[in-house]
């Protein structure tokens, strides 16, 4: 176990090194999922990809920059910044409209609502609204017809999310990710990208994120605007952020360095980083991070890796993990990847890299 702990560590801290890099890249399914909306027209891609630099077929991931460029050009040429999935085309220039729309809004809520209405009267379908319930804020998505593809769903809140997390300068952790549609076949790529738990197949489309965060106000200045917009869309296709996460990356790099069950405190974290503890909590928090959400991670990885590469038993683990009993181990187990852990283990099932939802031990 401490062999596997110290190169679990050292994975971790070369992880870290590596993780703004994968941050900023796009999958290439996402790629040719945009290069769909060139196809559906009987338009040519060669010359769209050739404009950003890129051949066919696209095999690897893209930069944020080089997939933002793609996105532009496609708009360009179909005079449709929404890839031609809404019921109406959303014409060049509308991106920057409603930024200027929700600019001088007083709080994120209302800037929400605002652009929620202004999305509503471009694209008529799909229709968006802010419903509040149970400590949350979800934008509902609904259709007049069958459901469109996760794509669609996939562009309508890479565009709000953007802009809000831009509005209040910081990023805003999604909670969950519901899409009407079935999953397609690249929904490892829409978990990871959303780093929130995600369904298909749902009753209707809709994102989720803290409700108490829809009170913050808003002080962006018109230049600070021209700014944001020079670097659209690549600056919000990887969930803008506020920091690169370095709080959340040392917290990881200390906690991997001990098994869960001998973690300290926060108040113990937070003195050995030679800060206060409301100082660390409040840079997690910037970063869309939290102490319990870091731990669930850690000792999801570490769960995955003796469950496949180890025969301690269910309740070892659970200890190991920090779990006075084995049934809360198997709760969090099953909320962050949908399987017992005796079922995972059994079917030798390889874990998609999830953020998950803060689960402590009792």
């Amino acid at each position: 176990m401490t062999e596997l702990l110290h190169n679990f560590g050292q994975f971790c801290h070369s992880e870290d090194k590596m993780a703004e890099i994968e941050r900023r890249m796009i999958a290439p399914g996402f790629v040719e999922e945009a290069l769909d909306s060139l196809r559906r027209l009987g338009k040519p891609t060669a010359p769209i990809l050739a404009r950003v630099g890129l051949a066919s077929p696209v095999d690897q991931p893209v930069s944020a920059e080089t997939y933002g460029a793609l996105w532009l050009a496609i708009a360009a040429e179909l005079d449709d910044e929404f890839f031609g999935m809404g019921a109406r085309p959303m014409r060049s220039g509308s991106f920057t409209l409603l930024c200027h729309s929700v600019l001088h809004a007083p709080t994120l809520g209302q800037a929400l609502r605002r652009a929620l209405r202004f999305l509503d009267v471009v694209l008529d379908d799909p229709r968006g609204r802010l419903v509040i319930r149970d400590g949350l804020a979800e934008i509902e998505l609904s259709d007049a017809g069958s459901p469109r593809s996760a794509f669609a769903y996939r562009t309508y809140w890479i565009i709000l999310h953007g802009i809000i997390c831009w509005l209040v300068g910081r990023r805003i952790p999604i909670r969950l990710v519901d899409f009407r549609c079935a999953e397609p076949k690249q929904g490892a790529d829409y978990r990871l990208f959303f780093g929130a738990p995600v369904r298909f197949s749902q009753a209707i489309s809709r994102l989720g994120f803290d409700s108490a965060l829809l009170d913050l106000p808003i002080s962006r200045s018109e230049q600070a605007l021209k700014q944001f917009l020079r670097g659209a869309p690549a600056n919000i296709l990887v969930r803008y952020r506020y920091d690169a996460g370095i709080a959340a990356a040392a917290v990881r790099r200390r906690l991997s360095q001990a098994t869960p069950a001998a973690w300290s405190s926060f108040t113990k974290l937070a003195a050995d980083m030679r800060m206060p503890p409301s100082t660390l909590r409040h840079r997690l928090h910037d970063e869309g991070q939290s102490y319990a959400a870091i731990k669930d991670d850690i000792r999801r990885d570490l769960a995955v890796e003796l469950l496949l590469n180890t025969s301690m038993t269910i309740g070892e683990i659970a200890v190991q993990l920090g779990y006075s009993e084995p049934s809360a181990f198997f709760r969090a187990f099953r909320k962050w990847v949908g399987k017992s852990p005796e079922g995972f283990r059994r079917d030798g099932a390889e874990i998609e890299d999830l953020s998950v939802e803060s689960i402590d031990p009792p």
